[in-house]
């Protein structure tokens, strides 16, 4: 007995011995596949320092275990690490979940992924990487989620999607995907969550989707898929998102659809659907988002849209509806934005609007509307934007509104609305746009105190206020004032000139008098003044020649006299000017804008001179016989004086547009300066000087930049080296070089040898580049950066004449001086034009631009859109490891259509700010990015819009996300 006790006791042993081989084994396998993909990874964070076998894996970071000390999931998203994907990890055997999202992963998914993977594996997540290829063949029955969002995977999805029997979380969305919609996905009884959006699929949405009775979300948006929407789709009784938008479907929306009796979320906008909207739809109790909006569906909208008691937001616009716009909006308790714009309503906007709800945007603008504006709009206090322009809206603004202290931006103009504004309504703190032109307002506007504090457009324009201007709108921030086309009277105040924000004032067709205060000549960032059709007497201000950047100038039909200021020809940035109808005398100044001006721009005055384009007379000799003696003594003195001066002036302006050349070992250098001014103080000789290592601020792709200074006066400039000599045109474009703005690094000129040539800039103190800054900026510096490129845009394209087109917009053209202010750098246009070969292959260029070769305004737009994606990403379009700007847009269209900001807002923004708190702001953002990046040209907003757009977002902290540019 004890000999057989003994050999028990020794198996049990020997047994057990084994197991802990075998444990030990099984331990060492697993270790040894981590480290080999950590191995294979580059993790400039140094996140998996701590995985190393002195210590035990389940304590290493991102791994947790099971009870039995098995590894069991992996999760090591947003870590930044990069390289191709290994397949060790996919090894361990016991692996139920893996999240390798949000980092820079590229290459292919391995092929065997998905036959050769452990079977235990329930959770996978590699979205937001830089993959390529196609989805890998094959299935794991056990797979729960499958998330390979964002990413670059294409070709078609395939069949074995279908053999995934237990998922339920499926997301493709966010790549370049092609071909069908497969119809073996509607073998996954079990889905729910279905994402194939911002791909480039096709064809019809197959009906059979209506027999995957667990779907509650489907997002099948930005595609091109066409045809009518299955009517199938309306048996998914658990459905609670549907997103089907930027398609080209067609037909109408099918009356099935009101018996997705769960559904929240109805998203079909930017379509082409057609006819009425089915009653069904409004029977939808749960639902708190509709948007139908760009398409062309009609008829009236029903009283029965009151059913919809949970709707926050209903989008319509852009459509053909007719009829009245529906008391029942009144009785909905939770909307908060209702858009209506472009279509074709009538009647009366409800009574009762605002009273019952909780409102925060309206926008019933471009339509056929009537009668009053209701009084209870602000009853909750939170409406920010009231845009109602362009209908036929009468009686006053309701006193009511001048409470409303919520308010933003009011757009109420090209109406038949009367009375006087509201002394209150020009109090309101934190109005930043208004706009009443075009009505038929009266009363004075100087006997009150304007404290609109936030103001900086305001439009009163075309209606019948008079009296005295007043002296001040309460804001430090004014950028545009328009109170042309009134009765206003008096004398333009002094104080104006005090608005050092304003970039246009428009003060035509009143009765003013008196004459233009020197005053004005303080607003250095006015570029368009209107004073035309008044009664100003007195002479042109001389000063006004010192305005570095206006542009547009009109005095015409006043009652002004005197000689035209000499120095007023020699101002660089003007190209518009209007002097006609008053009564100036003397020579037409042969300067500057002088020397194209339209016979229009000067008739009805006593002026002379110039040449026969003009309409002018040549000036008058004087021929007194009893005084010819004298007469022929002095007009032979001052010709003698006057061709010396001219002669002086010729010399001296052939210096300064003469090419300055000089000799020496690497050939003949020329010099082109484009501001006289500085043209004494940088020598070719500086320009070659700097080129030194010790100077170099940055390498490009087009070549090195170097920090220069004069010998002359120490004066610091900035020297652009450029690659492709062959690519300075001959003619030089002095032009470029006045463009003057806060936001825009000024050209000062070109230097250029047979073998080497460099642009000459401003050097700007402190300057760092964006995309070196981009890593450590918090959500605020962006936006502040990307409302000073937008206003650098508005100025090159509105501003500038001709226009002037940035041609492509790249964090590297783009620098960020010692206050945080953007700044810009321009190109030559006929240098950018000669490299065709470096700027249509650009991913910052626009797709048009690319097939026609053609730059536009709407192309820099397109430049501008990805940078909006840039600051709110971190990610780039010219990433290697991302591919080109297409697939960025692709992948930023399905980001707008993820409610889940943490998926695509850079992890440093989250950082600094809360996303509760900004979300809506953010995508907002993200949707003028798309609109900037729509693929038809016409459709993206110009500079102008955008800068609103971006100034309305901004000028807030906390709204419900808007979608047009109103």
């Amino acid at each position: 007995m004890a000999k057989k006790g003994g050999e028990a006791c020794l198996m049990f042993v020997i047994i057990t011995l084994l197991l802990n081989c075998r444990m030990l084994d099984a331990e060492e396998e697993e270790v040894e596949l981590l480290l080999s993909f950590k191995s294979s990874i580059n993790d400039p964070f140094q996140y998996l320092s701590n995985w190393n076998p002195s210590s035990t894996f389940c304590n290493w970071k991102g791994i947790t275990c099971n009870n039995s000390s098995h590894i069991m999931a992996i999760d090591l998203s947003g870590k930044n690490i990069s390289a191709k994907l290994s397949s060790s990890i996919f090894q361990l055997p016991h692996i139920q979940t893996i999240n390798l999202s949000t980092n820079k992963l590229s290459g292919l998914i391995p092929r065997d992924l998905f036959s050769s993977i452990n079977s235990s594996l329930r959770f996978l997540n590699l979205s937001n990487n830089n993959f390529t290829g196609s989805i890998p063949r094959g299935s794991i029955s056990s797979l729960e989620t499958l998330d390979l969002s964002n990413n670059m995977l294409s070709g078609e999805i395939p069949d074995e999607i279908g053999s995934f029997s237990n998922i339920k979380y499926l997301d493709l969305g966010g790549n370049v995907l092609s071909g069908n919609i497969p119809l073996s996905i509607t073998n996954i009884s079990s889905l729910e969550f279905l994402t194939l959006a911002s791909n480039q699929l096709v064809g019809l949405i197959p009906p059979e989707l209506g027999q995957m009775k667990s779907l509650k979300w489907i997002y099948l948006g930005y595609n091109n898929l066409s045809g009518e929407i299955p009517k199938e789709i309306g048996d998914l009784a658990l459905l609670n998102h549907l997103d089907l938008v930027y398609n080209n479907l067609s037909g109408s929306i099918p009356s099935s659809l009101g018996n997705l009796s769960n559904l929240q979320y109805l998203f079909l906008y930017q379509n082409k659907l057609e006819g009425r909207i089915p009653d069904s739809i409004f029977s939808l109790s749960k639902l708190i988002s509709l948007d139908l909006s760009d398409n062309s569906l009609s008829g009236e909208i029903p009283e029965v849209i009151n059913q919809l008691q949970n709707l926050e937001i209903l989008q319509l616009f852009s459509n053909k509806f007719t009829g009245k716009i529906p008391d029942a909006l009144s009785f909905l308790p939770h909307l908060q934005v209702v858009q209506l714009w472009s279509n074709n309503f009538s009647g009366v906007i409800p009574g009762e609007l605002g009273l019952r709800n909780n409102l925060t945007v309206i926008d019933f603008s471009t339509n056929s509307l009537t009668g009053s504006i209701p009084w209870g709009l602000c009853s909750t206090g939170n409406l920010f934007k009231l845009i109602l322009f362009s209908n036929s809206l009468q009686g006053e603004i309701p006193k009511s509104l001048s409470a409303c202290k919520s308010l933003q931006r009011v757009r109420l103009q090209d109406n038949k609305l009367s009375g006087e504004l509201p002394p209150e309504f020009t109090k309101l703190p934190l109005v930043y746009f208004l706009d009443v032109s075009g009505n038929n307002f009266s009363g004075r506007i100087d006997s009150r105190k304007w404290e609109m504090t936030s103001i900086q457009m305001l439009n009163l324009a075309r209606n019948r206020f008079y009296g005295s201007l007043p002296d001040s709108f309460g804001s430090d921030r004014l950028e545009n004032l328009d109170l042309s086309e009134n009765r206003f009277s008096g004398g333009i105040p002094d104080r104006f000139g005090s608005f050092s924000e304003l970039m246009q004032l428009k003060l035509n067709g009143n009765q003013l008098s008196g004459e233009i205060p020197d005053e004005l000549s303080s607003c250095k960032k006015l570029v368009n003044l209107d004073l035309s059709r008044n009664q100003l007497t007195g002479q042109i201000p001389p000063i006004l020649s010192e305005m570095p950047v206006l542009s547009q100038l009109d005095l015409s039909e006043n009652q002004l006299s005197g000689e035209i200021p000499k120095n007023l020809g020699k101002l660089e940035s003007l190209v518009e000017l209007n002097i006609s109808h008053n009564h100036f005398g003397g020579r037409l100044p042969s300067t500057g804008a002088f020397l194209a001006i339209n016979a229009s721009a000067v008739a009805g005055n006593l002026l002379c001179g110039g040449d026969s384009s003009n309409g002018l007379p040549p000036c008058r000799r004087v021929s007194n016989p009893s005084w010819w003696f004298y007469v022929v003594s002095i007009v032979g003195a001052l010709v003698i004086l006057s061709l010396a001066v001219y002669g002086f002036i010729w010399i001296r302006g052939q210096k300064r547009l003469e090419l300055k050349r000089v000799e020496n070992q690497d050939g003949i250098w020329e010099l082109q300066i484009f501001d006289p001014k500085v043209s004494k103080s940088i020598r070719i000789e500086d320009i070659l000087l700097s080129k030194k290592e010790e100077n170099v601020i940055s390498r490009g792709k087009k070549g090195v930049s170097y920090k220069g200074k004069s010998n002359i006066n120490g004066m610091p400039f900035m020297v652009k080296e450029i690659n492709d000599v062959k690519s300075i045109p001959p003619k030089f474009w002095p032009e470029i070089g006045n463009v003057q703005h806060p936001n825009i690094v000024r050209l000062l000129g070109i230097c250029r040898s047979d073998k080497a040539a460099y642009m000459v800039y401003d050097f700007v103190t402190q300057a760092q580049y964006l995309s070196d800054l981009l890593p450590n900026l918090s959500w605020e510096r962006r936006g502040k950066i990307a409302l000073g490129i937008a206003k650098a845009l508005r100025f090159l394209h509105c501003y500038c004449s001709p226009s002037v087109h940035v041609r492509y917009l790249s964090p590297e053209k783009m620098i960020v001086d010692e206050k945080g202010e953007p700044r810009l750098r321009i190109y030559l246009p006929e240098l950018l034009c000669e490299d065709t070969k470096f700027l249509f292959s650009s991913a910052y260029v626009a797709p048009e631009s690319r097939e026609c070769k053609e730059i536009t305004g709407k192309s820099d737009m397109y430049g501008f859109g990805l940078l909006l994606f840039i600051l709110l990403t971190g990610k780039s379009p010219i990433d290697p490891e991302f591919g080109v700007h297409e697939n960025m847009v692709e992948w930023a269209r399905y980001c707008y259509s993820d409610s889940h900001l943490d998926t695509w807002i850079d992890p440093i923004i989250k950082g600094h700010v809360s996303l509760h708190q900004n979300q809506n702001q953010m995508v907002e953002i993200m949707n003028l990015g798309l609109h900037c990046t729509n693929t038809d040209p016409t459709a993206r907003p110009s500079a102008k819009d955008a800068l609103q757009t971006l100034q309305s977002a901004f000028s807030r902290t906390s709204c419900v996300t808007t979608f047009n540019f109103n």
